[in-house]
């Protein structure tokens, strides 16, 4: 949704009798712009209050006549109303302003666990669903009392659109001028931009602004470092891990039938597809034995599609309050739909929304897993999510119906071909000639490994070649070879339990 579809909504609530709007955002920063770009039109007056500073007329209000005289030369800023600092004092105040405003509550729901205040707002509320006055509530992680939820609306803030970023990459612009040197043309700034999305506009401003004083300019090779720390930004957030697509540098041996099916695919991005009334594509699910790349497929098809890859590690969404979890995920989806197109990966769905033997997490994973499948049919935004999972028993048999996914690939153990190229690869990472190696007896000799046994084994003898002094050869190699005790022998039972169901149902990988 665009900043104007945005305040057209805001708008549309305000002139429809809802007598509180409920923002769950701390960027106080765009809710100000926002209820100032609907007043102007609406020619309404609008109030905003803290409990640091009571109740005053905002600077951006229309024919707005209560100035603070003492106020610095040049500085925007209403001088509050006397006694309004408390909560039951600033709603008994409004209660008796005749006139239609729009009154700003900062952080106010905590406020709303006292009775005698619940009780005044609900009054307060009750009067204004008939005179089109309305209560604005922000702050993060509300929870209004039922009494007081049944009067809201919530308001879906998302994070701020392209024009907004372009906006506030002009703000920085303009503050630094005559510090730094700009040398960005208009296929730059569209680059920066969309580095950027899927941040607020305040750490739009601090990355921007690091970015441009680091060298004492702004250019092209600035969009890496916002990327960089874009991704610390959003892990921070706690929600999502994120790897753009200019550093993934994902290898994937085999898997030649899963490639074939993604050059095929990645046309359903394309306008030629949105000419035919084509929707892109939703997604894959890979299942498999555990180290068989499962993981380095969903990398690879974001390097491979040049994509920003964003991981969600279901087990971040699990708080112990009632309804965060809920929220943490709704967030995480947020993020996701603001960095479209891109590839959203979940590790092993089945252990955060699978199938539970009991109701010890009160139906917590079967919500989510409800969330995620209205999500995944109902979704716009070109997201292709890659979901993996090892236990096939624990997965909802309903994520397994066609048409969940566009597709569920089996990763069974690698064959002896797949084997060289994954010991090709991993030797390679490690600077070694090839030609120094006995390949065929190594691939013969890891039949039965996935590749990542493979590539420990080649780990641990490059670590005993570099304690022994010594360089690592085909000799050692075996030695490490023979010490491993293979998935396919521990657990040859459920492999095999694994693979007489996935032939039947599955699509192969190779």
């Amino acid at each position: 949704m665009s900043l104007k579809e945005s305040v057209q909504h805001f708008q549309t609530l305000v002139v429809s009798f809802h007598p509180v709007i409920v923002i769950d955002t701390l960027e106080e920063e765009r809710v100000q712009g926002l209820i100032g770009a609907a007043c102007t039109d609406l020619q309404m007056a609008v109030f905003d209050w803290s409990i640091a500073q009571g109740l005053m007329r905002s600077p951006e209000s229309p024919q707005n006549r209560w100035q603070n005289e003492y106020a610095p030369p040049g500085a925007k800023r209403s001088q509050a109303l006397d006694k309004t600092t408390e909560p039951l004092d600033m709603l008994r105040h409004i209660q008796e302003i005749s006139f239609k405003a729009i009154y700003w509550l900062k952080d106010f729901a905590r406020h709303l666990k006292d009775p005698v205040v619940a009780r005044q707002f609900r009054e307060v509320a009750n009067q204004f669903s008939h005179n089109r006055s309305t209560l604005v509530i922000s702050g993060s992680g509300h929870s209004l009392p039922p009494e007081v939820a049944h009067d809201s609306v919530y308001f879906d803030l998302k994070l701020p659109q392209p024009e907004e970023l372009y906006g506030a990459v002009s703000d920085v612009v303009r503050a630094l001028k005559g510090r730094v040197k700009v040398e960005l043309t208009p296929e730059d700034i569209h680059a920066l931009v969309k580095a950027l999305q899927g941040m607020t506009l305040a750490q739009t401003r601090k990355v921007v602004s690091y970015a441009a004083l680091h060298d004492g300019r702004l250019g092209p090779e600035d969009v890496k470092r916002v990327l960089e720390r874009k991704a610390r930004v959003i892990h921070e957030e706690g929600l999502l891990d994120y790897f753009p697509s200019e550093t993934n540098l994902a290898e994937l041996g085999g898997f030649a039938g899963l490639k074939r099916w993604l050059n095929c695919a990645k046309v359903g991005f394309t306008p030629q597809a949105r000419q035919f009334n084509l929707p892109a594509p939703k997604g894959i699910l890979i299942v498999g034995i555990q180290g068989c790349g499962k993981s380095l497929a969903a990398k690879t098809i974001a390097r491979q599609w040049q994509l920003p890859l964003l991981k969600l590690d279901a087990g971040r969404l699990y708080d112990k309050y009632i309804g965060e979890s809920d929220k943490n995920f709704r967030r995480a989806v947020t993020l996701a739909e603001t960095m479209a197109p891109c590839i959203l990966w979940i590790d092993e769905i089945e252990k955060s929304m699978g199938q539970s033997s009991s109701d010890a997490d009160g139906g917590l994973s079967r919500r989510l897993f409800g969330y995620f499948l209205t999500w995944l049919q109902e979704k716009s935004h070109e997201i292709f999510v890659v979901a993996t999972a090892n236990d096939l028993s624990a997965i909802p048999p309903e994520l397994l119906r066609k048409g969940r996914f566009d597709e569920i690939f089996f990763v069974d153990l690698p064959e002896a071909d797949e084997r060289e190229n994954i010991l090709t690869i991993h030797l390679g990472r490690r600077q070694q000639g090839l030609a120094a190696y006995d390949m065929a007896a190594l691939v013969a000799a890891t039949e039965g490994f996935s590749g990542a046994e493979i590539e420990q084994a080649i780990i641990t003898a490059h670590y005993r070649a570099l304690y022994e002094r010594q360089p690592a050869s085909t000799a050692l190699l075996l030695e490490e070879i023979k010490r491993t005790v293979p998935l396919s022998i521990t657990r040859r039972e459920d492999i095999q339990r694994l693979r007489a169901v996935a032939r039947e149902r599955f699509v192969p990988v190779r």
